[in-house]
C-alpha cells in the first residue's frame, strides 16, 4: 500500500462522530469505570484504615489525599503521554499501575506505605490514566455531538464510583479490607489491558491530512471536525446563536475570550479548584458522616454509590444541555444548582432526608467537570487536547484532593461536619464568581473574535 493510499484509508476510517467513534466510546466508558475504583476505594475503606492505623480524621483522609494529587498530576502527564503516543499507551500503563498499586497497598503495614501506594501507584501512575486521556480522547472523535460523547465518557468516573462503593463494602465486612483491595488489582489487571488495544488507531481531529496546517493556532484546518482542510477568513467568521454553540473554529485561538491561553488556562484551573473543594465534602465523608450520626458505614457507602448514580444521570443531561448552550453556560448551572445542594446538608441529617440529598447533590454536580473538557475544546487546539484537558482536570482532582484532606481537619478542629459544608459554599461561591466573569467576556459583541456564547 502506497502512502497515498495509506492516507486516504486512514482518512476514510476516522470519521467523526461515525459507528467507530461511538463504539471507542463505549470503549472508553467501561475502561473509565473500571480505573475510577481507584477514586473510590479508598473512599469506603477509611474508617477501616482510621481504627486500624489508629489515626484521626485528617490523618485518614490523606491517602485520598494523596490519590488524587496523583490523579490530578498523572493527568497532565498521562495526556502529554496521549498526545504522542496515542491513548493506548497510558491506558495499559494505568492497568498496570492499578494491578500493583492495589497489591502493595493490601500489604501495607503502616499508614505512610498505604498512602504512598494510593498516592503513586493507584492516583500518579494508575486511575489518571482512565480520566483525562480517555476525556480529551473522546473530544477528538466527534464534532456535531462533542458534548454528549464527552458526557457519556466522563460518566464512567461516575459509573465506577456507583458500582464499586458497595461491592468494596461488601467484601471489607465478609473478608476484610486487605483481601478487598487485592481482588481488585486483579479485576483491573484482567479487564483492562485486553481494551486498551481497542483504542489503537488515531482520532480524526488529528489525522494526517491536518497535522501540518493544525500546528498553526487560530486557523481553520487547526479546528475543522473532519480531515479536509478548508479555510475560514476571519472575517467570515459569524457569531453563532445561543441554541447553536459555536465550534473551536470561530474563536481567536491566540486571544481566548481576550485573554492569552495561559490567563484562560488559569482562570479555568482556579475554578475547576474551586469548584472541587466544594464537591468533595459529601463525597469523601458521607461515609464516614454517616458512621459519625449512627446510621453505620453501610448507610453512607449506599448514600455515595446513590450519589454517583444520579450523578451519570446528570453528565449525560448535562451533555444535551452543553451541545445547545455550550460549556460555560453548562458549567454556571451546575455550579450554582451544587451550592443549593450543599446548603441542604445544613439543616437536615435525617437517615431519608440524607438519601435524598446526595441523590440530589448527584443530580445537580454531575456535569461540572466535564464542561472544562468541552470549554478547552472550543477555546484551544485540538492538538493541545490532551495536555489543555489533562491540566484543568488536575485542578478539579487537586480540589477534590484539598477538599477531603480539609474537610477532615475541619471535622478534627470543630468535632462536627457543620463548619465543613459551609467551608464547601464559599469556595463553590469563588467559582461562580470567575464563570461569571467569562460568560460576561463571551457575550455577542463583547470582543472581536470572541464574540460567542460560552
Amino acid at each position: 500500500m502506497t502512502p497515498a493510499s495509506k492516507v486516504r484509508r486512514d482518512t476514510r476510517e476516522s470519521v467523526p462522530d461515525s459507528v467507530d467513534a461511538w463504539r471507542r466510546l463505549l470503549v472508553s466508558l467501561v475502561l473509565m469505570t473500571i480505573g475510577g475504583s481507584g477514586m473510590y476505594a479508598v473512599v469506603v475503606v477509611l474508617p477501616s484504615v482510621q481504627a486500624e492505623f489508629g489515626v484521626e480524621r485528617a490523618g485518614a483522609s490523606l491517602p485520598y489525599t494523596m490519590t488524587m494529587i496523583g490523579f490530578g498530576l498523572g493527568g497532565i502527564v498521562m495526556g502529554r503521554l496521549a498526545d504522542r503516543f496515542g491513548v493506548m499507551v497510558p491506558v495499559i500503563v494505568g492497568s498496570l499501575s492499578l494491578g500493583v498499586g492495589f497489591t502493595a497497598a493490601s500489604m501495607a503495614s503502616s499508614l505512610w506505605q498505604f498512602t504512598l501506594a494510593q498516592g503513586l501507584l493507584i492516583g500518579l501512575l494508575g486511575s489518571s490514566a482512565t480520566f483525562a486521556p480517555l476525556v480529551a480522547d473522546a473530544s477528538l472523535w466527534f464534532d456535531r455531538r462533542r458534548g454528549i460523547a464527552v458526557a457519556i465518557c466522563a460518566s464512567g468516573n461516575y459509573l465506577g464510583g456507583a458500582v464499586w462503593p458497595p461491592i468494596i463494602q461488601h467484601f471489607v465486612e465478609t473478608v476484610g479490607w486487605r483481601q478487598a483491595y487485592a481482588g481488585v488489582g486483579m479485576v483491573c489487571v484482567l479487564t483492562m489491558l485486553p481494551l486498551a488495544f481497542a483504542l489503537r488507531r488515531r482520532p480524526p481531529a488529528l489525522g494526517p491530512a491536518t497535522v501540518n496546517a493544525a500546528t498553526q493556532p487560530g486557523t481553520a484546518a487547526a479546528t475543522a471536525p473532519s480531515a479536509q482542510t478548508v479555510s475560514v477568513p476571519t472575517a467570515a467568521r459569524v457569531p453563532a446563536t445561543p441554541s447553536t454553540p459555536a465550534t473551536a473554529a470561530t474563536h481567536d485561538r491566540s486571544r481566548p475570550l481576550g485573554l492569552s491561553p495561559g490567563a484562560l488556562q488559569t482562570l479555568l484551573s482556579v475554578a475547576g479548584v474551586s469548584c472541587c473543594v466544594a464537591m468533595s465534602m459529601p463525597q469523601v465523608h458521607i461515609v464516614a458522616y454517616c458512621g459519625d450520626l449512627g446510621y453505620g458505614p453501610a448507610r453512607g457507602a449506599q448514600m455515595l454509590s446513590l450519589m454517583l448514580g444520579f450523578g451519570i444521570v446528570s453528565r449525560l443531561l448535562s451533555g444535551m444541555i452543553t451541545d445547545r448552550i455550550g460549556g460555560l453556560r453548562t458549567l454556571l448551572l451546575g455550579s450554582t444548582l451544587q451550592t443549593i445542594a450543599l446548603a441542604l446538608f445544613l439543616p437536615f441529617d435525617s437517615l431519608s432526608s440524607l438519601y435524598l440529598i446526595s441523590a440530589l447533590f448527584g443530580l445537580f454536580q454531575g456535569g461540572i467537570v466535564p464542561s472544562y473538557a468541552i470549554i478547552v475544546r472550543q477555546y484551544f487546539s485540538p492538538q493541545e487536547a490532551g495536555a489543555r484537558v489533562g491540566t484543568v482536570l488536575t485542578a478539579t482532582l487537586l480540589g477534590m484532593a484539598l477538599g477531603g484532606w480539609l474537610s477532615g481537619k475541619i471535622f478534627d478542629i470543630t468535632g462536627s461536619y457543620h463548619a465543613a459544608f459551609l467551608n464547601g459554599i464559599g469556595w463553590n461561591l469563588v467559582n461562580l464568581a470567575i464563570v461569571g466573569l467569562l460568560i460576561m467576556r463571551a457575550r455577542p459583541g463583547r470582543l472581536a473574535g470572541a464574540a460567542v456564547p460560552g
